[in-house]
């Protein structure tokens, strides 16, 4: 090996969460290098969050349209796929992250493209694509923000089938005919909403008996219905027990528990996430190749005082917005640390904790209907062990809703802590939902007392009178 660079942080990984741990030890003063194999970006900016939206931003304004009375007869044709796509193209970069190697130069970071793996306590060693070894030694800190990647199942044929992940739903350049979807979680639902809307004829497999089952049922029940009237089809409590597909561009077919078999010229296996940790140098610290990192609160890694691991791999929230969120927690708690702070603020809320992991976690799910949601359902409240009350509104009855859209459907739920009178969780699901999210994020997090919400009065008539209405009912 090389002598060593040394850096005050080592990064190793260049998406969101890495982007803002390098973000935030630079605006700190301290000296940062990071490492990415791919693109800077990660699979957010490409393969993700940024494609999946531009994808079904035009598949939900038109079922919006379509709900206006006087708009409805002007947007009755079908979307133009082509521009569709190409507009995902242009927020992808075409899959090239140049402006963001601009900014990593412009705050004065360090890039290394290559893999990288830990090399011992404090150092990294990263192999560029021309063969050239480098290593990198930190001062105080590596941080691991190395994300996750797509699980496809073991299951016969499957090899042979190519299957489409996550990766390749989002970045198709053409709808398929038929597109088969094996899962119920959000990458299912978002790439049914998003591939019915752009012409494919879609059937969703659910191995469960609804989507979204982390959510509140009535969430995967509203979406199912709409992606059923939209002319998918959507089936629960099916198993898949093989795969065919012959040659190589022609029809693959799932085989169903029981022997049924159903024919598409796409898979999309929407069943899973895994950490990409099973060749980062885990073992040279006494850590476990391939398996989830686990962290504290400041998202350091227990008997490695210099180690942390921020974003998916930590798998604390697979959520973008979460990883960013504790790579600004984990960046000030090393700043602090650097700086000789000697007890760092890890307690409930504070400066270097992640607290909103566990307590106010917020999720939209992009689909007809929206559905978006923070906190505790009702169910997790109560196997937590909380005495609480779910309070329900239906959406279609706020003025807001009506003036929105003919025939609008949806409903809102909050979760009381009766003893403290403060909310645990809120899920909203409706057309346009996701903007009623943030409201309930604060409120959450703030711990805002029931007695005080009173007094946020909503604008009418928007949607967001429907809390308001809540409150109402939960007084009534």
């Amino acid at each position: 090996m090389t002598e060593a660079v040394e850096y005050d942080v080592v990064v190793l990984g260049g998406g969101p969460a890495g982007e803002n741990i390098v973000d935030r030890t630079r605006a700190a003063g301290l000296s940062t290098a990071l490492v990415e194999s791919e693109l800077v970006g990660g699979e957010c900016s490409y393969w993700a969050c940024v494609p999946s939206k531009a994808l079904l931003r035009p598949v939900l304004a038109r079922a919006d349209a379509r709900r206006v009375p006087g708009l409805a007869q002007a947007v009755g044709g079908p979307l133009d796929t082509a521009a569709v796509l190409a507009h995902r193209d242009y927020w992808t970069g075409s899959w090239k992250d140049e402006g963001q190697i601009d900014w990593l130069d412009s705050i004065g970071a360090h890039l290394y493209r290559g893999h990288g793996r830990l090399y011992g306590v404090r150092k990294v060693a990263v192999t560029s694509p021309e063969g050239e070894h480098h290593v990198l030694a930190a001062r105080h800190a590596v941080v691991v923000a190395t994300g996750s990647r797509a699980v496809v199942p073991e299951l016969p044929g499957i090899e042979g089938a190519r299957p489409w992940t996550s990766r390749e739903a989002t970045s198709a350049q053409e709808a398929p005919g038929r597109l088969l979807i094996v899962g119920g979680s959000v990458v299912a639902a978002e790439m049914a909403t998003a591939w019915q809307g752009l012409g494919s004829q879609v059937t969703v497999l659910v191995r469960g008996p609804r989507l979204l089952p982390r959510m509140e049922p009535f969430a995967g029940e509203l979406v199912a219905e709409a992606l059923t009237e939209a002319g998918a089809v959507v089936r629960t409590d099916v198993a898949v027990e093989a795969v065919v597909r012959d040659g190589s561009t022609g029809p693959v077919t799932v085989v169903l528990e029981g022997g049924e078999t159903l024919e598409g010229d796409e898979l999309l296996m929407a069943t899973g996430r895994s950490p990409r940790t099973e060749d980062i140098g885990l073992e040279t610290v006494g850590l476990t190749p391939g398996d989830w990192i686990g962290v504290d609160e400041s998202c350091r890694v227990p008997g490695h005082d210099w180690l942390y691991a921020v974003g998916d791999v930590n798998h604390r929230a697979l959520l973008t917005h979460q990883g960013k969120y504790q790579a600004r927690i984990a960046g000030a708690a090393i700043a602090a640390r650097v700086a000789g702070v000697p007890a760092a603020d890890t307690g409930g809320w504070g400066a270097h904790a992640a607290t909103a992991d566990t307590r106010a976690l917020p999720q939209v799910v992009f689909t007809d209907p929206e559905a978006a949601a923070v906190g505790l359902s009702l169910a997790e409240a109560e196997r937590a062990g909380h005495r609480v009350r779910a309070v329900d509104y239906d959406l279609s009855k706020v003025s807001g809703a009506g003036l929105y859209a003919d025939g609008y459907r949806g409903r809102a739920r909050m979760i009381v802590d009766l003893d403290r009178e403060v909310l645990l969780g809120a899920t909203f699901v409706g057309p346009g939902a996701a903007e009623l999210l943030h409201s309930a994020t604060i409120a959450v997090a703030g711990e805002v007392p029931i007695a005080r919400l009173w007094h946020a009065v909503p604008a009418f008539p928007t949607i967001s009178e429907v809390w308001l209405r809540l409150l109402e009912t939960y007084r009534d």
